[in-house]
């Protein structure tokens, strides 16, 4: 009874309905992606769609499936087999979307970032001899870098054990908002690395690997030369270096897990250490750090808000109607 009572809870309602504006933002991005192939040369590789496919739908429909089932229903199963699937399929929509944005081939803004940088009195050459000088320092760093990936699948998981299953919701919607407020500034702002930009050769450093920037390089100059338009979801990278969604994700993942007391250091390491090493591995200005920040904030603020909005909505359907006034009539 506990349990039931559990499914049908206020908070499970309302992230319930949270979780259906999450599936039409995420229908957007694909339709956004549609419609990029569809005007432009570029073509997406059919084997990586069918996976992208294959898994957000299984994981889709065992949400639903879940949902639906009136003596199965847990809402553990569902918010976190859900989230990863919108998660997932936002991903894999608007990788490929960072090539499109390329292609459009604005201006490369590499020497106004590097002078913000410097004109903040950041020595970025500094920062990375710094670090490269310190092989366990630069270890670390590289390992963070890579961070981005675990806490897709955790971050669901550690929210459903505590039963907070708007964050799950307002987590996946500020993800989504902030990928594509990344990708449409990326467009404007397109950036190659501060690596080029400064001439340093990355094989001369001795501690630090900069496999962030490498991967950019490799597909970012071909893209926007036009040599580079098959699009293999498997193997795509991003391309963005203005603002950064390391950055971005380092904000963002630390927010969601906040409300687990436990994890929080965890958090903070891990996330802290993805974004001081975003500069060194991703070849990022400092300032491209700086405006990934501040896309995050922006998008949890609109999570927020669109979350506080379904809760209001939802309280207010579910007042009582009020009682008509019976009338007596006059003697």
């Amino acid at each position: 009874m506990q349990a039931r009572d559990h499914a049908n809870s206020p908070e499970v309602e309302n992230a319930w309905r949270f979780f259906h504006l999450n599936w039409f933002v995420v229908g957007s991005t694909a339709a956004a992606l549609a419609l990029s192939v569809a005007l432009s040369s570029f073509t997406i590789a059919i084997p990586g769609l069918l996976v992208a496919i294959g898994y957000v739908g299984v994981y889709g429909f065992f949400a639903h499936a879940n949902a639906r089932s009136p003596k199965r229903r847990d809402p553990q199963v569902m918010f976190v087999l859900g989230c990863m699937a919108q998660v997932v399929c936002t991903t894999a929509m608007m990788t490929p979307l960072t090539y499109v944005a390329a292609a459009i081939n604005v201006p490369l803004q590499d020497a106004n970032l590097l002078a913000l940088d410097r004109a903040l009195g950041l020595d970025w050459a500094s920062y990375v001899h710094w670090v490269d000088e310190r092989p366990m320092l630069a270890m670390w760093f590289g390992s963070g870098y890579t961070m981005i990936a675990w806490p897709i699948s955790a971050i669901p998981v550690v929210l459903a054990a505590k039963r907070n299953y708007q964050r799950i919701e307002e987590f996946t919607f500020a993800f989504a908002v902030a990928l594509i407020m990344t990708t449409i500034i990326s467009a404007l702002v397109p950036a190659i690395g501060v690596y080029q930009q400064i001439g340093l050769d990355p094989a001369t450093l001795k501690n630090v690997e900069p496999g962030g920037y490498l991967q950019q390089l490799h597909d970012l100059v071909p893209t926007r030369e036009g040599s580079l338009r098959q699009l293999d979801l498997l193997g795509l990278a991003g391309i963005v270096t203005f603002p950064s969604f390391h950055a971005a994700s380092a904000v963002l993942f630390t927010w969601a897990l906040w409300p687990a007391r436990w994890i929080r250091p965890i958090a903070l390491l891990a996330n802290g250490a993805m974004l001081a090493a975003t500069p060194v591995v991703g070849g990022h200005y400092f300032v491209d750090v700086f405006a990934g920040v501040a896309v995050a904030v922006l998008a949890i603020v609109a999570a927020r808000r669109v979350g506080q909005f379904i809760a209001r909505r939802q309280s207010v359907a579910a007042l009582p109607a009020p009682i008509a006034p019976i009338l007596v009539p006059a003697e």
